[in-house]
């Protein structure tokens, strides 16, 4: 025991012991004498919205499957115990890890007092240094990859405690004990010595490791299982015409923003199950579809290249092949050809559309400022609502795969969920109409 945890949190906001929480964490372990011993980070489902995810990064759909702080609090427990707690702007990471254990009824020892800034540090021991992490290690010569990636910013913190311990005056030969070269007396102590001592005798609180796996960045796309591959191969009876219009309606919804989120996977996948769709129908229900959007595509005789990368993002999201746009395109210009009526099956599909009055709810942080998505909805003759009831036609979100309770509701009330840059499509086609 001793020594240092550097850490590092990514959050969903700025504000500790309020609304926003830690979404990604990650600890370094560093001996006293300065030498890595090992790792260990983390996403957090928060639950609730991640907030400014361009900033971190991080998408609801790796968090849907990642622990709670209550589930990771007794492993991140035993990490910091006995050890110097040290961060980059210690005081923001603290506060949020402090906080994280005092909503869960823990009085931990992650104080002011056995807390180590390297910000803070590094402006007394390397005073050209800027104030940032990236500017603190680019003056020392720290490669400082992936910036507000939780543990390649403690990487780097770490890598940066390194060189002020250096800084310090901490001897090359100090070795793993932390400068002790006799039994009794310490050859060499930093400036921060009385930290080191009280974080070595402070008594933590004992809280049971939960032993839940930690979920990294880009789990989902790696775990995720198409929702097509998830339909069985064969049900007993086929699925009658209105089963097939009611999958093919919630095709429709799942492609509004022309992205099919983890939540819509799974909701496709449930109910092509109640409807009993077995896989070779939903894809020959699949096929239909584009078939359509090539008919419509076909309409006014001219195909676009928007219109070709239109088809060839459905044909991704619906398990189809180049081949299939091909074909598809084909028949649409032998039935253009022909004239019109010759094709009745290949009809537009239904489009979801916006009406006057149509309530929408916002949820997330958004790329644009909510007042200006608020200013514009309510200038096209829709309602901005607060709250997501059943009522609602539309809910906006920064991420698809929001956590918001926003969200969530909408989700179970089978209202779509859309991103900004589909809601802004939308707004167009309402206001040309």
């Amino acid at each position: 025991m001793g020594g240092y945890a550097v850490v590092d949190v990514e959050t969903t906001g700025l504000f500790p012991g309020a609304h926003d929480r830690i979404v990604e964490i990650a600890v370094v372990l560093v001996s006293a004498g300065g030498e890595i011993e090992g790792s260990w980070a983390t996403l957090v489902n928060p639950q609730r919205d991640l907030g400014p995810q361009h900033v971190h990064q991080i998408s609801s759909s790796d968090v849907l499957s990642a622990p709670t702080f209550a589930q990771i609090a007794g492993t991140l427990a035993a990490l910091l115990a006995g050890r110097v707690f040290v961060a980059h702007n210690a005081s923001f990471d603290r506060r949020f890890v402090q906080g994280e254990f005092a909503a869960l009824g823990h009085d931990v020892p992650i104080v002011a007092e056995t807390t180590l800034c390297t910000m803070q540090w590094s402006a007394l021991l390397l005073p050209d240094a800027p104030r940032s992490l990236a500017g603190c290690c680019g003056s020392v010569g720290i490669v400082l990859e992936d910036a507000h990636e939780a543990l390649a910013d403690a990487t780097a913190t770490a890598a940066l405690l390194q060189h002020c311990l250096r800084a310090a005056g901490m001897p090359a030969d100090a070795g793993p004990r932390g400068g002790w070269c006799g039994a009794d007396v310490p050859a060499w102590q930093p400036p921060w010595a009385d930290t080191v001592e009280l974080a070595a005798t402070a008594t933590w609180p004992q809280i049971p490791a939960a032993g839940v796996a930690c979920v990294r960045r880009g789990c989902a796309a790696e775990q995720q299982v198409p929702f097509l591959s998830r339909l069985v191969e064969h049900l007993p009876r086929a699925a009658q015409t209105w089963e097939c219009e009611q999958y093919l309606a919630l095709v429709g919804r799942v492609l509004l923003d022309r992205v099919v989120s983890v939540r819509e996977q799974d909701a496709l996948a449930a109910a092509a199950c109640e409807l009993g769709i077995d896989r070779c129908t939903a894809l020959a229900l699949h096929h239909t579809y584009l078939d359509a959007l090539a008919h419509a595509a076909w309409a006014d005789g001219v195909v676009t290249d928007a219109e070709i990368a239109d088809l060839r993002d459905v044909a991704d999201l619906l398990c189809l092949t180049p081949d299939d746009i091909g074909r598809a395109l084909a028949a649409a210009a032998r039935s253009a050809a022909e004239g019109p009526g010759c094709d009745a099956a290949a009809a537009e599909p239904p489009r979801f559309c916006l009406a006057p009055g149509d309530l929408v709810v916002f949820t997330g942080d958004m790329a644009l400022p909510r007042d200006e998505w608020v200013a514009r909805a309510w200038a096209a003759g829709l309602v901005a609502h607060p709250t997501v009831t059943k009522k609602v036609a539309l809910v906006i979100a920064a991420d698809p795969d929001s956590l918001s309770g926003k969200a969530r509701k909408a989700a179970d009330y089978g209202i779509p969920i859309v991103t900004e840059r589909a809601f802004a499509g939308l707004l167009d086609d309402f206001l040309t109409r």
